[in-house]
């Protein structure tokens, strides 16, 4: 679409009339933006959930689509299949706005309901229904997060959601779009500004020469020509030496990355690992050579960009504890120690004003117009009003958006004899992450304490377990033990773990093949069997 960001506004959600949320545990992950969704259901929306486990907006759902792990380009697919058999694109935007329709008809002519319901287990009629719904309203807003992206095939699934909004032309205008949820408070913000390997700030192509000649000039510095690695990469690199040395600002691998093990080994391995955070890590901490302490959200000046693209100011409440540093102050005494020449960066303000000079998209929003209030990019020149929605009057990409065609893929590692449920994670209301703030909190681990999994009452009869046993979850991987959960959310075949549990790791049995194009790990399907604790 040539816009790499939600393309609506939050406040837009409740007057939406059809509201598809796909991939997406919104009440727990997102819970204010979630009240949106609640308040345009009390308004008369239609929602329809797609997620391989009830979720508690399944509750004010029309409909449910249970579909298994991993299969929703086949879900998908047979949607748009519907809405091509019975005539209900717009044909009119699609010539005026699209490139390509024609290669993904022909695929998804393929993806029949009746097939689909096959590899999904969703009822054929179902889909049929979801798919006349979706493309008959025209306030059809579509909300995903990490159950699509986090998959092997997780840009295919991302290419289908946008295949189905471009098919139908609800693009452009209010309350409707494509909508991704963020999954922290600056993932979009951290992505604008650069923190992507394949990209300058603002997205620029590091592989454009004039873009990198205009940073190098404004950096006092020779911009490599060839982009970074991805975020597997240098996890892979660990292990085969190309990565000697590792620098983490807030980051907890350990914990957090697929194959966690593998993670830790790695870090052992590297000559000098430095960790900059607020608080130690019990598995990531112990193998840094230096621990730098960091200020938190509310001991420095900044920005957030959120969801919704908005730009906000954040402010120093507290004073800075003991020896502790805002990450601008740690970054730069780094960079000048390594020797570069960059300018003199006295404030987070003058580090913002510099993305606003050299990124078109930013060039409009100084730091003295987010005083007040937030403003959404894009805002390319001075005293713009900022952007409600994007795509209007046409998608952003040059010449129109790209139709892709998508093929389903099988999940990279499915249940066998011996190991014969499938594994899938996520988070839950209390914790945040891998933790390290939230389990310090006593009113919060009084809530959630100690690590357990959801399995259906019928897989735990079969196994001899009862509601609070300790089991033993056990994957190619490795091993954990964890408290059993007798849940309603997930069907016979499947268990679900929350990420946040430092002692018990989920990561030390999901495995780390990812996407092939960007490599995010398949976090969301992994073998497993279950065992009583003797």
């Amino acid at each position: 679409m040539g816009r790499g960001a939600s393309s609506n506004s939050i406040p837009e959600i409740e007057n939406a009339r059809f509201l598809f949320v796909i991939g997406s545990n919104t009440t727990e992950a997102h819970p204010v933006l979630a009240l949106r969704i609640k308040k345009a259901v009390r308004n008369g929306a239609t929602l329809v959930v797609a997620d391989p486990r009830a979720i508690w907006l399944t509750k004010l759902a029309k409909r449910h689509l249970q579909l298994r792990p991993g299969t929703d380009v086949w879900l998908l697919n047979a949607m748009m299949h519907v809405i091509l058999e019975e005539g209900l694109q717009d044909d009119e935007y699609i010539r005026a706005n699209t490139v390509d329709f024609d290669a993904v008809r022909e695929i998804v002519m393929r993806y029949t309901p009746e097939d689909a319901e096959k590899v999904t287990g969703v009822p054929a009629e179902a889909i049929r229904a979801t798919a006349r719904e979706y493309a008959t309203e025209r306030h059809a807003a579509i909300f995903y997060t990490l159950g699509i992206t986090e998959h092997a095939c997780g840009v295919d699934n991302i290419w289908s959601l946008s295949n189905l909004v471009l098919m139908t032309g609800h693009l452009g205008y209010e309350s409707t779009g494509l909508n991704a949820l963020r999954g922290q408070n600056n993932v979009q913000g951290l992505n604008d500004s650069g923190a992507n390997p394949m990209y300058l700030p603002g997205y620029q192509a590091v592989d454009d020469p004039e873009l990198r000649r205009k940073f190098s000039e404004a950096w006092g510095a020779e911009v490599p020509e060839t982009p970074g690695y991805r975020l597997d990469q240098m996890m892979s690199g660990l292990h085969d030496g190309r990565v000697r040395a590792l620098v983490l600002i807030g980051e907890n691998p350990a914990q957090t990355e697929p194959n966690a093990r593998h993670v830790e080994e790695g870090l052992g391995k590297l000559d000098f690992l430095l960790s900059q955070d607020i608080f130690l890590h019990d598995m990531t901490s112990k193998h840094a050579h230096v621990v730098l302490p960091a200020s938190s959200f509310a001991e420095k000046d900044g920005t957030f960009t959120n969801t919704e693209r908005r730009v906000s100011r954040v402010r120093r409440a507290a004073p800075l504890p003991g020896e502790a540093k805002t990450d601008l102050e740690i970054v730069l005494l780094l960079a000048r120690a390594l020797g570069t020449h960059w300018p003199e960066y006295p404030d987070a303000e003058s580090v913002w004003n510099e993305l606003a000079d050299l990124a078109p998209a930013w060039y409009g929003l100084r730091y003295d117009r987010i005083e007040e209030n937030g403003i959404q990019w894009p805002v390319p020149e001075l005293g713009h009003p900022g952007t409600q929605f994007l795509h209007a009057p046409r998608p952003a990409r040059p010449g129109g958006a790209k139709f892709y065609p998508v093929e389903y893929q099988r999940p990279i590692e499915e249940p066998d004899s011996e190991y014969p449920l499938v594994l899938s994670t996520g988070r839950t209301l209390y914790h945040y992450n891998s933790a390290t703030m939230t389990m310090r909190e006593s009113g919060i681990t009084e809530k959630q304490e100690d690590p357990f999994f959801e399995i259906s009452a019928e897989d735990a009869s079969a196994l001899g377990l009862a509601e609070g046993d300790w089991a033993r979850l056990l994957s190619r991987r490795g091993a954990l033990e964890a408290r059993v959960h007798l849940s309603e959310r997930v069907y016979p075949g499947l268990v679900w773990m929350a990420l946040h549990f430092a002692e018990q790791k989920v990561n030390w049995l999901t495995h780390d093949v990812g996407d092939p194009l960007i490599g995010t790990p398949e976090f969301k399907i992994s073998a497993v069997r279950v065992e009583p604790v003797a």
